[in-house]
């Protein structure tokens, strides 16, 4: 049997001489206030059994690792209507890119982009009135965590400064794949990304991903087997943006990231791991985390290949 907090803390001494390569995402204005050394790393397993090293009970943005929830919970709502709206490739593109959008008449390329992430908010709009509190609450009875919050001072930086997300909303809208006004989804969206979570909790909420679809502490079913397979194969094809062939071929998970630096990942049958640290790499996907996922996945030799 694997010792897996022997590996964790093996990862942790091996990953400080990475902590200082890339950039934290300061077009946030928010996000660069983070300390950008920060790392931690959390491992929960379908069996119950859990292992830490680093900050990881600290909060941080989980930015775009929010999307793989709302695309959870657009799931339940509306099922395969869903990718009437939005395609199921990888971009090729950056996460917010205007011009592949226009080049393909306002579907978006993936879920995971910014702009279908858009979509994917219209959609819980279209079936709950309330997407911030809902999102949040579907969130909070993923971890059992009754205290989980949006951090409202990011949410703010995201729509003060969040052009191009304005552009790509009413984009959408010209197209007729919003059903909502631009501002309402993109309000919804912002705080989505804002929500503050710990590595422990992250990895606790995506347990679901790992068992079929049902929380394996809690035994309750959240997607069924084959909507879990396909959030499983998004992840691998779509989640780390424009990097996801490089990020299969050095760790070789499914797995979302997000620009606040926390990539979670999974293992169908084993797993759920997540990663925190600041400094991106040109992709935005954390530096120091892409790089304890692969040392995570070379020295347990667990992965889907």
């Amino acid at each position: 049997m694997l010792d897996y907090q022997t590996i964790l803390d093996e990862i942790l001494h091996e990953i400080t001489p990475y902590l200082g390569e890339g950039r934290v995402a300061s077009y946030i204005p928010e996000l660069a206030r983070v300390e950008p050394s920060s790392f931690a790393m959390s491992l929960m397993c379908v069996d119950g059994s859990q292992f830490h090293v680093g900050e990881y009970e600290k909060r941080f943005s989980i930015q775009s690792i929010s999307k793989l929830f709302t695309l959870t919970l657009a799931m339940q709502l509306a099922n395969d209507s869903l990718w009437e709206r939005i395609g199921k490739e990888p971009s090729g593109t950056p996460f917010n890119s205007l011009v592949q959008l226009e080049y393909e008449h306002g579907i978006p390329r993936n879920p995971f982009i910014n702009a279908g992430a858009l979509v994917v908010t219209d959609v819980i709009l279209s079936h709950l009135q309330d997407a911030h509190q809902s999102v949040l609450e579907f969130i909070r009875t993923l971890c059992a965590k009754d205290d989980i919050n949006f951090d409202f001072s990011v949410a703010k930086s995201e729509e003060q400064t969040g052009f191009r997300n304005h552009a790509m909303a009413n984009f959408l809208k010209s197209f007729n794949n919003l059903e909502h006004e631009p501002s309402r989804v993109l309000n919804a969206y912002f705080h989505h990304c804002s929500i503050a979570m710990s590595t422990q909790e992250l990895a606790k909420s995506a347990l679901f991903l790992s068992n079929g679809g049902i929380q394996p502490w809690s035994d309750a079913p959240i997607l069924n087997a084959r909507q879990t397979k396909r959030i499983n194969a998004l992840m691998l094809t779509c989640g780390t943006y424009d990097s996801v062939g490089d990020f299969a071929y050095r760790v070789g998970l499914p797995a979302k990231s997000g620009v606040g630096g926390g990539i979670l990942a999974t293992l169908p049958g084993k797993f759920s791991l997540c990663v925190w640290s600041p400094r991106l790499n040109e992709k935005g996907n954390s530096f120091a985390g892409t790089k304890a996922l692969e040392l995570f996945t070379t020295k347990t030799k667990l992965s889907i290949f």
